[in-house]
C-alpha cells in the first residue's frame, strides 16, 4: 500500500456514505490517485517520513559551491549519518539548510570552520551517502495504545478506544522505532454490553455501559447491525448518533454486545523501518500529513468520486446550475493553489 494523505474514513464521513466493500474499494482507489496528484502538484517525492540512505554524485552540477550539496528532489528531515568517499563526516562539521524554515531541508553545507570535505571517492558516482529521515514532515499525535503483544510477523494489531477513534484505513502509525500503515479495520469485542435497552428512535441517544472510560469520542460502535458514533462520554453514559455510517436504526436489548473497529490490519516495517516485537500497552503515534495536503487529498477524492458516480458527464453548460458548477470548480482550484503556496516548491537552480 502506498502512503495516503487522507483516510478512507475521512472521505466516507465527508460523503456520508455507508461503508461497504464496493464503496471502500472505490474510495481507496481515488485516495491513492489523489495522494499522487498532490505530490505532483507540489513537486514533492513524498510528504511522509522515510528512513533510508540516499546517494549523490560529487562533484555535482558545474558551478556548485564545493561546500554545498543540493538534495535535488529529496526533502530531508534529519540526518543520522553523512559520508563522502567512504569517510564519515562528523555531525558538527555540517549544517542542514535552510535552518530558518526547515525541516524539510533542501541542502547540506559543510562547516567551513571544520576540516571535512566532499569528494574523495574513486569516481563521482554515488560519492556522498546521506542516511536519515527523508520527507516533508514528521509531525505526530498520540493515538492510544496497543492492548495485546505483537510479534515481528503478525499483521493484526489490537488497539484501545483512543486508537480506534483516531485511526483509519490509510493512517501511518509508529510503535517505538517501527512504522506501520493501516490497511484495514475489523470489529473487536469491547468487553462491554448495553446496560439498558435502546429503542429504534434516533432521539434515544444515551447508551449506558458498565465502564465508560474504555470508550472515546469519535469512536464508531457496532451493536447488533447498527453503527453508532460516540459524540460525548459522561461517566458511564455514551452520547451517540444513531444509525451512523448508513446503518439501519433498530431496537437493542440490554446485554447486547458492543463492538468497535479495534482490530487493525497493518503493513509492518513501513517507510524504511524494521518490523519488531512490541508489548501490550505500547504507545501508538499517528503521523499527521500537513493540513493543506490532507484537505486537498480529501477534496480531490470527493471530486473524483462524484464525477465517477455521474459517469463523468457533468458538463458546464448555460442555464440552470451552471454557476453552481463553476463555483465548485473554483473552490477546488482555490484549495490546490493554497496547498501549493503552503507546501509546494518551484524548480530549483543549482548554479550556486
Amino acid at each position: 500500500m502506498s502512503i495516503w494523505y487522507a483516510t478512507r474514513e475521512d472521505v466516507a464521513r465527508a460523503l456520508d456514505v455507508r461503508e461497504t466493500a464496493r464503496n471502500s474499494a472505490q474510495i481507496d482507489r481515488q485516495i491513492e490517485a489523489a495522494s499522487r496528484a498532490v505530490e505532483a502538484l507540489c513537486h514533492r517525492r513524498s510528504f511522509a517520513p522515510a528512513a533510508e540512505t540516499r546517494y549523490f554524485d560529487w562533484p555535482g552540477t558545474p558551478g556548485t559551491r564545493p561546500w554545498r550539496l543540493w538534495l535535488d528532489d529529496s526533502d530531508l528531515i534529519s540526518v543520522s549519518g553523512l559520508a563522502s568517499g567512504g569517510v564519515t563526516i562528523p555531525e558538527d562539521s555540517y549544517f542542514l539548510e535552510p535552518s530558518r524554515s526547515g525541516p524539510p531541508y533542501s541542502r547540506i553545507e559543510l562547516n567551513l570552520a571544520a576540516s571535512s570535505a566532499f569528494g574523495g571517492g574513486p569516481t563521482p558516482q554515488r560519492a556522498i551517502a546521506v542516511t536519515g529521515v527523508w520527507g516533508y514532515s514528521d509531525t505526530e499525535t498520540p493515538a492510544g495504545a496497543t492492548v495485546a503483544p505483537l510479534d515481528a510477523s503478525t499483521t493484526t494489531l489490537a488497539v484501545d478506544g483512543a486508537a480506534s477513534a483516531a485511526l483509519g484505513v490509510g493512517s501511518v502509525i509508529r510503535l517505538a522505532d517501527e512504522r506501520l500503515t493501516v490497511t484495514g479495520r475489523r470489529q473487536l469485542d469491547t468487553g462491554q454490553t448495553l446496560a439498558g435497552a435502546l429503542t429504534a428512535q434516533a432521539k434515544d441517544t444515551a447508551l449506558t455501559v458498565a465502564d465508560g472510560s474504555v470508550f472515546e469520542v469519535d469512536e464508531t460502535l457496532l451493536v447488533d447491525a447498527e453503527r453508532m458514533l460516540v459524540v460525548d462520554v459522561a461517566g458511564d453514559t455514551l452520547i451517540v448518533r444513531r444509525g451512523w455510517d448508513g446503518s439501519v436504526l433498530a431496537a437493542h436489548d440490554a446485554g447486547a454486545t458492543i463492538y468497535a473497529p479495534r482490530s487493525l490490519t497493518v503493513t509492518r516495517g513501513a517507510l524504511g523501518t524494521t518490523a519488531a516485537t512490541h508489548t501490550a500497552g505500547t504507545s501508538v503515534q499517528r503521523w499527521d500529513p500537513p493540513g493543506p495536503v490532507r484537505q486537498l487529498t480529501i477534496a480531490e477524492t470527493l471530486s473524483a468520486l462524484l464525477a465517477e458516480t455521474s459517469g463523468y458527464s457533468r458538463a458546464l453548460r448555460a442555464g440552470e446550475g451552471s454557476s453552481e458548477r463553476n463555483r465548485d470548480a473554483g473552490a477546488l482550484q482555490t484549495q490546490r493553489d493554497a496547498t501549493f503556496d503552503a507546501c509546494g516548491r518551484m524548480a530549483r537552480s543549482r548554479a550556486v
